[in-house]
């Protein structure tokens, strides 16, 4: 019903809205040009259609963005807010005759508080910028997505995003503490808190992270900081099968061990990374687990937990002798996606999370539907949080291939609300998933959440057609 007020604005509304663009932003950070505001139509999903914009707006003050939304709610006119457009879901997909609102050249580092352990940042912020940064301060940023070099903060808000970390450290929405957010209607609207601690009122703080820009503009963000950790060190620990790796993931967990990584690589994604890097990682094993901890004494937390690894099956225990080698280790990681993507040429990226307990289901329930649908399904997973990356290879060009893909990929999102999961982890939902997301909420829970997305955007212009 949203949809239907703002997907198809009449002529009369949006004329001449280049001019009340220009009216209150200068020249350069307005871009008409179809040649050039089609670069901006989509994220890296795929399966996910994408209109053509009306125009690309690229503003650098709070002031800018607040001219954009007030011309919009004018004007009824679509507004898709962007990042880096690095998300996997379509969440950043233009619609068309919209208003791309990319908030790249908001990109400052406005505070960094080693007494307070906050930062304050604008939204076109890069995550591995910032974590440079704070790390000069003795301080640390946590959320590490795989695409922390490129990815900016604001993304990882919209979408509520993880990375390798997790499993100790939590995800984003633990590290927002307060935000600025422009509204639909350009109003300023102030959230949360620079405080350690604080419970006034609602939290409107935690309703944005992971709202997908459906809800506000984020303009600026209050982020939580932790003391710099030591160097952290890896382990890699190669299995026979990937469900002694999943076994060898249960009892580290209920051993107590709070590694700061425990991730999974399947024989797929192994011999993937090989033939891309040409890293050396071990092809004769079915399931590669890395392991790290940046305690005070991690080769003793290593040794503790190769030898769960041995007792779950390791067929071999290798820690990393350094820093360098475990760097190494971590990169063969951050890798997979890119690898996987080499395999066929394209790839859709499933974002199903599990409990810990049924991790190892999950990977055997995905195997089964590879080989059903004669695919390639490669698996990278941050396996301490049960957060699994089932990345289905095929060839888009390929009609048939492509149709098995699809149905590859929504089989693995049934097979994981089956054992108790959800549909996303950290990509969030998008256009990709919005029909499984009414499936894992229920329809009561989408009333729920149309009804709050009615009382911040009552027309509808902000990120039309996301999430429901």
């Amino acid at each position: 019903m949203i949809m239907s007020r703002i997907e198809a604005p009449s002529d009369a509304h949006t004329g001449g809205l280049t001019d009340r663009l220009l009216a209150g932003l200068p020249p350069e950070a307005v871009l008409t040009d179809p040649d050039v505001t089609a670069s901006y139509a989509g994220d890296m999903a795929g399966f996910c259609p994408a209109g053509a914009p009306a125009a690309v707006v690229l503003p650098r003050t709070v002031e800018q963005v607040q001219h954009v939304m007030r011309t919009a709610t004018e004007l009824r006119v679509p507004v898709v807010p962007q990042g880096a457009r690095t998300g996997l879901s379509g969440g950043a997909n233009a619609t068309d005759g919209c208003v791309v609102l990319s908030l790249t050249k908001m990109d400052r580092i406005l505070e960094i508080s080693p007494v307070d352990r906050i930062a304050v940042v604008e939204p076109g912020v890069i995550n591995a910028t910032l974590s440079r940064a704070v790390g000069e301060h003795g301080l640390y940023y946590p959320p590490d997505p795989s695409s922390w070099e490129t990815c900016t903060i604001g993304g990882n808000i919209g979408t509520a995003s993880g990375g390798l970390c997790c499993v100790k450290y939590g995800v984003t929405a633990e590290y927002v503490l307060g935000l600025d957010v422009v509204l639909a209607d350009g109003r300023l609207l102030s959230t949360g808190r620079r405080t350690a601690k604080g419970v006034a009122g609602y939290d409107l703080t935690r309703l944005f992270v992971g709202s997908e820009g459906t809800l506000g503009i984020v303009v600026r963000a209050v982020l939580a900081l932790r003391p710099k950790p030591p160097r952290q060190l890896v382990l890699a620990a190669e299995f026979a099968s990937a469900t002694a790796a999943c076994d060898a993931v249960c009892r580290i967990m209920a051993g107590g061990h709070v590694p700061s990584l425990l991730e999974l690589m399947d024989r797929t994604t192994v011999k993937a990374v090989n033939d891309l890097a040409h890293m050396g990682l071990p092809e004769t094993t079915e399931a590669l687990l890395l392991a790290a901890f940046d305690t005070p004494d991690p080769a003793a937390d290593l040794a503790a937990v190769a030898a769960l690894c041995e007792a779950a099956g390791a067929t071999q225990v290798v820690p990393a002798d350094d820093e360098a080698e475990s760097e190494l280790l971590l990169q063969a990681r951050r890798l997979s996606l890119t690898a996987l993507e080499a395999v066929k040429g394209t790839t859709m990226i499933d974002d199903v999370c599990v409990p810990r307990s049924r991790l190892g289901e999950m990977l055997a329930g995905v195997e089964r539907i590879a080989a059903k649908h004669g695919l390639t399904i490669g698996v990278c997973a941050h396996a301490g949080d049960g957060n699994t990356h089932p990345t289905v290879c095929f060839d888009a060009g390929d009609p048939d291939e492509s149709r098995r893909a699809r149905a590859s990929f929504d089989e693995i999102m049934a097979l994981g609300l089956e054992l108790g999961g959800t549909i996303t982890g950290e990509h969030g939902v998008g256009l990709l998933k919005k029909e499984w997301l009414a499936r894992e909420i229920g329809p009561v829970g989408v009333e729920m959440q149309r009804a709050v997305k009615q009382v911040f955007d009552p027309l509808g212009i902000l990120n039309p057609g996301k999430l429901f």
